[in-house]
């Protein structure tokens, strides 16, 4: 086979760009020779690939040879059908890309030259000990990055005169020593010594009391990053008057300063496309998530009523585009004492067989499969890796195109970025808060957490001793930029919260409560459903 002419390797290069894709060699002479077969029609050849291409549940934005392959062979298989292809045919499933958390890029923040770098190199599951202080560093340095640009906390760029009051410009807890009067300082709530609380900034660590503080909504635990206003009394302890979580910030703002970094881990999508996506994006009114957690598939009666669910979206005029199917699928947990694997096994079979049953759904909609966190697997630490080959083999035998994948994972509809997270972390927020919430703005704990996920930019800021986290992959939590929308997979009662435009919800526990939820990405409204009886 020749190798494809300069000018074929730029227009190649150029247009997998436009779609967010990077070409190795070996992939871009295996598309040169797709485009060969199509001498006169070598534009539309060229569509038809990327929109196959991204219908792929690809591991990565940076494509091989082998993945090129796999999409040609498909099409040459279809080649008479090709005239016959229609755009209403390619847009849902062409729309959608899921990134493993395993994928997702890594960034550090350099607070000298005040930009982010990515990470390359491999990170190491069992990380170091000082991977451990790096994931608190990070986390700190995203989040006071962020506050620097509050016109409230940022520093005047003149020195206009600002009484001292007035002033809420940060001050290191090293240089508080000395201090009188009011300060503002920004930390890391730690318990360095046994019911003593601490206050810790990448300069020094300060007591806290927080007993007479006025506190903002949302939940106050250990690990969670805060912004406090008080003095430091002359016995050493800082005394808190009010405090609260860092402000968030817009979306598009931290965006604009990024300079086209892809922190979501969906590939970077130039303006051009940004914009042509965008628009099919709001055309696409009949798109449509079901989401349900808490899928136990060893329960007679969850199976009962799934297949009601199916059945009445098998026979809606439009399918739903996507089924997102959230743990536990057993109702006992999967660990060292679990003895019915092959049982199991053959559970995600029936599945299969299920949906394979409803052959619309099988047809028309795709199913994305994510581990809860008492599902096989090697840890309980946070990210958890899809679920294992051995439970789901004969699950795929009937659904081929099921998506396996992380808990969290990530989910981009167009331009809109979705984050997946199974976890009961109400509960666990509930019982870490140092600080009972306030009730000022809110009483109800699902908004609270809300308010704390989004303005810690972390969708699990618990200390690590409640819920582990894998040190060089903490970066795979983080919320920054803010997504559009959250959603919390938590076995308690289902509910929908908009706050600061980020939607969030939990579908509830349909094993439970026979409670799921449907969204439609296009308006970014949520339905929140139950089955009667």
């Amino acid at each position: 086979m020749a190798p494809p002419s300069a000018a074929t390797r730029r227009k190649l290069q150029r247009k997998f760009r436009l779609r967010g894709f990077t070409l190795k060699v070996d992939a871009l002479e295996e598309a040169a020779a797709f485009l060969e077969r199509f001498p006169d029609a070598e534009d539309d050849a060229l569509d038809l690939l990327l929109d196959e291409l991204d219908k792929e549940p690809l591991q990565s934005s940076i494509l091989d040879r082998d993945a090129v392959r796999r999409v040609v062979a498909l099409l040459v298989e279809a080649e008479e059908a090709v005239d016959a292809a229609s755009p209403a045919v390619t847009s849902a499933r062409s729309a959608l890309r899921v990134v493993d958390a395993f994928l997702v890029p890594r960034f550090h923040y350099d607070p000298i030259k005040k930009v982010f770098y990515e990470h390359t190199g491999r990170l190491a599951i069992h990380g170091e000990a000082g991977d451990k202080a790096s994931l608190y560093r990070d986390r700190y340095q995203v989040l006071l990055q962020r506050l620097s640009r509050d016109k409230y906390f940022s520093k005047p760029a003149f020195d206009t005169v600002v009484a001292e009051d007035s002033s809420c410009e940060i001050t290191s807890i090293q240089s508080l020593i000395g201090c009188t009067g009011r300060r503002w300082i920004m930390g890391v709530i730690s318990q360095l010594e046994e019911r003593q609380f601490y206050l810790e900034d990448l300069t020094g660590a300060v007591p806290i009391d927080l007993s007479n503080a006025k506190i903002t909504s949302g939940f106050f635990v250990e690990n969670t990053v805060i912004v406090a206003e008080g003095e430091l009394l002359s016995n050493g302890i800082f005394q808190v008057n009010t405090c609260g979580f860092p402000p968030l910030e817009d979306r598009e703002a931290s965006l604009s300063l990024l300079m086209g970094l892809d922190f979501f881990g969906g590939g970077v999508i130039p303006t051009e496309e940004t914009l042509r996506l965008s628009s099919l994006e709001k055309k696409a009114v009949n798109d449509m998530f079901v989401i349900l957690s808490d899928v136990w598939l060893d329960n007679p009666e969850t199976m009962e009523k799934l297949a009601v669910v199916l059945d009445g979206y098998d026979s809606v005029e439009v399918v739903p585009s996507l089924f997102v199917l959230m743990g536990n699928f057993c109702s006992r947990p999967c660990n060292l004492a679990f003895n019915s694997f092959e049982e199991l096994r053959l559970q995600f079979g029936k599945l299969g067989e299920m949906i394979a049953a409803r052959s619309r759904l099988k047809e028309h909609s795709r199913f994305l499969f994510v581990p809860g966190p008492d599902d096989a697997g090697p840890s309980k630490a946070l990210p958890r890796c899809a679920l294992p080959k051995y439970l789901i083999e004969e699950l795929q035998k009937h659904i081929p195109n099921a998506i396996f994948v992380s808990n969290p994972c990530r989910v981009k509809f167009y331009t809109q970025e979705i984050v997946f997270l199974r976890q009961d972390l109400l509960y666990r927020m509930r019982r870490s808060c140092l600080i009972p919430p306030t009730t000022e703005e809110t009483s109800d704990p699902f908004e609270h957490l809300v308010a704390t996920i989004t303005h810690q930019s972390h969708l699990c800021p618990l200390p690590l001793t409640v819920q582990p986290i894998i040190w060089n992959y903490d970066h795979c939590l983080r919320l920054y930029p803010t997504p559009h929308t959250i959603v919390l997979g938590d076995k308690s009662e289902q509910k929908a919260f908009k706050y600061t435009g980020i939607t969030c919800f939990n579908p509830g526990s349909f094993a439970n409560d026979s409670t799921f939820a449907a969204y439609r990405p296009c308006t970014k409204e949520v339905e929140l459903s139950a089955l009667e009886g």
